[in-house]
């Protein structure tokens, strides 16, 4: 693997004399967008970073070697042209927001009327998998993701779609999980008996970052991102009891009762309170039961588990 990844090193300085632009660099899920970021620059590969607030954040980033920061709105054609401007490859990636098809859409018509960009990874999600015009069990969120995935196809960006599961860093896990396990040792999810094979966001990240560093067209214009495998509750109890040392226990919550007492408790904006319900609701109709190789093909290892979830997160630490 140290091979190839300094072979794609050596090929990257090479192919990317433009910068590489990158959005979504100030999210929340897991840093995908400031992930991908770093694994650019660590292959020395020009960067230009399009913040949508000047902030503490945005002064961090122009301090970086290589590092160029534009301020703008997805949804402003002119914000995006000029992010675009003289870039060959790009990664579009916003977070849970009414506005995500404004976005997508400004950004397959910049792309369309734009000088040659050669590669257009964006993120989307694994739910669009499983859904076409007519289905209505999906949220808000995932819609606009289907439709912006055939909105950017339509236009003719050399657009690749990465869709991954969900990340282990979703509220689902990585908030309400987390709490009732500092709590009383539980997981409290309305899950039932469905199995799932979450994600953890570095390894989306990485993976989108090997697919703007490869000098090569992508073989294809889907990746569905999974965890190894899919396994219940109980199963992923089990992993959290052995990374943590002391037991965990899954508690299978009625619906209603858990959007009451557990999900409303972090105050989510609507659109995005909407969004992780029907994440619930799916998980426990099974939808999520999936596992794929796609991960393990494009970073050449397997997937990150739960104990790395847990080393990464703070609160769970001794």
């Amino acid at each position: 693997m140290d091979r190839m990844f300094r072979y794609l090193r050596q090929e990257a300085i090479a192919v990317h004399v433009h910068p590489v632009l990158v959005t979504g660099v100030g999210g929340t899920v897991g840093g995908v967008g400031r992930t991908v970021l770093d694994r650019l620059r660590e292959q020395d590969v020009p960067v230009r970073a399009l913040v949508h607030h000047d902030d503490e954040r945005a002064s961090a980033l122009r301090a970086m070697a290589g590092v160029e920061v534009v301020v703008g709105d997805l949804t402003r054609g002119a914000d995006v042209v000029e992010a675009l401007a003289g870039c060959r490859r790009a990664y579009f990636g916003m977070g849970v927001s009414p506005a995500y098809l404004e976005a997508a859409t400004t950004v397959a018509a910049a792309v369309r009327e734009g000088d040659g960009l050669d590669l257009l990874v964006s993120m989307s999600q694994m739910t669009v998998s499983q859904m076409d015009l007519t289905s209505s069990g999906e949220s808000r969120h995932q819609r606009l993701h289907w439709l912006a995935e055939h909105v950017l196809d339509w236009s003719g960006a050399p657009a690749v779609h990465v869709r991954p599961t969900v990340f282990m860093e979703n509220p689902l896990f990585a908030q309400v999980a987390v709490a009732s396990i500092l709590r009383d040792g539980t997981i409290r999810l309305p899950f039932g008996s469905a199995r799932t094979s979450p994600v953890a966001a570095a390894d989306v990240a990485e993976a989108v970052a090997r697919l703007l560093l490869d000098p090569t067209e992508p073989s294809r214009r889907v990746y569905e991102l999974t965890g190894a495998y899919a396994r219940d509750m109980n199963a992923v109890a089990t992993e959290f009891s052995a990374a943590l040392g002391r037991a965990v226990t899954y508690v299978d919550v009625p619906y209603e009762e858990w959007l009451e007492h557990d999900l409303k408790k972090l105050g989510l904006p609507p659109h995005v309170f909407d969004h992780i319900a029907t994440m619930a609701r799916l998980h426990a109709e099974n939808r999520y039961d999936r596992a794929t190789d796609d991960l393990g093909e494009l970073l050449g290892r397997p997937p990150a588990g739960f104990d790395s979830f847990i080393r990464n997160t703070p609160a769970l630490q001794p």
